[in-house]
């Protein structure tokens, strides 16, 4: 799959995603309002968290798209990151905060007003809306793991593409979520009682807690500088030993610059009748090779150098921990 398709398709998954939590978070609100369930409200509260979030991944991927320029030479894909970041913030203060809070107070002084088919009737409804966008996040979740060769679970924990990854997370608590809070209604029903209510309500904040939090980690990590996997890296390495000239690398350095762009630098050790066409030959070739396997990387930066001290032939200097 080409990279612009790729590109695209992360839009598309946002934009369904979107779409679908603004429409579930108006029948939330309604639904809250007439029956005054906290889990309800706390609900319709993870939705509108969601569909804010989506517009700021949205916005990352626009902003992180554009082109590189004098002034941004490796361009703004980490500027995605930074939009990515504050969706999971968002999620993090408005979502779960509201949840929680409300869910305590419900607990102490809320008096429910009733109407609890409403309530399951738009729960009802919204988790099948809910599959619907999260059928389409795993179908591509699925697809780009195989372009990597990995598990989707590999592919999930270590993508770049935290669009996609957001994406999955709150859909997935989205439907835990809606279960929790039918759970709770239903037993409050029986029971008379809102403590139940008020826990589902908690446990909703609790759950959009965890996701903001992996969520904030992962696009932390990446606005630092993270490398690829150690499997891509050992991949990568392999590739330059290829090289005829090549007789070590010594350091091997990779930075996710963006959801699809990598930059590769190494410290290489050429064969010591090496001419410089032979060196410019082995950078040409090094690229088009790396290129050719993972159209991702974007950079590739060589730096002949000599073979350092006290160190086995052919292997490179570790820069990164195994994952």
């Amino acid at each position: 799959m080409a990279e612009a398709e790729v590109k695209a398709e992360s839009v598309g998954t946002v934009v369904v995603a979107g779409s679908a939590n603004l429409a579930i978070a108006i029948a939330k609100t309604i639904a809250g309002l007439l029956s005054g369930s906290a889990a309800m409200l706390s609900e319709a509260a993870h939705s509108i968290a969601d569909t804010t979030t989506e517009v700021l991944l949205y916005l990352a991927l626009r902003r992180g798209a554009r082109p590189a320029d004098t002034r941004h030479p490796f361009g703004y894909g980490k500027e995605s990151y930074v939009w990515a970041f504050l969706a999971a913030l968002f999620t993090f203060v408005v979502g779960a905060g509201f949840a929680i809070t409300h869910g305590v107070t419900t607990i102490l002084v809320h008096q429910h007003t009733g109407n609890y088919l409403v309530s399951y009737v738009v729960l009802v409804v919204s988790f099948a809306i809910e599959s619907v966008s999260l059928a389409r996040a795993v179908r591509q979740i699925r697809r780009e793991s195989r372009r990597w060769r990995a598990t989707p679970r590999r592919y999930l924990r270590l993508t770049a593409d935290t669009t996609v990854k957001a994406v999955f997370l709150e859909d997935s608590a989205a439907l835990v979520g809606l279960v929790v809070a039918g759970v709770g209604l239903g037993l409050s029903e029986l029971t008379g009682s809102e403590l139940y209510d008020g826990i589902a309500s908690i446990l909703i904040g609790v759950l959009l807690l965890a996701v903001a939090t992996i969520l904030a980690r992962s696009n932390v990590s990446l606005l630092v500088g993270r490398a690829v996997s150690e499997r891509i890296h050992r991949q990568i390495e392999r590739e330059m030993l290829a090289l005829p000239t090549v007789d070590r690398v010594d350091t091997l350095m990779t930075m996710l610059l963006g959801p699809d762009d990598i930059l590769v630098a190494a410290k290489v050790d050429f064969h010591n009748d090496a001419t410089g066409a032979d060196i410019e030959a082995a950078a040409d070739e090094a690229e088009r090779r790396l290129t050719e396997r993972y159209p991702e990387i974007g950079y590739v930066f060589l730096d002949p150098t000599r073979s350092m001290p006290g160190t086995d032939r052919g292997r490179a200097r570790r820069t990164q921990n195994e994952d």
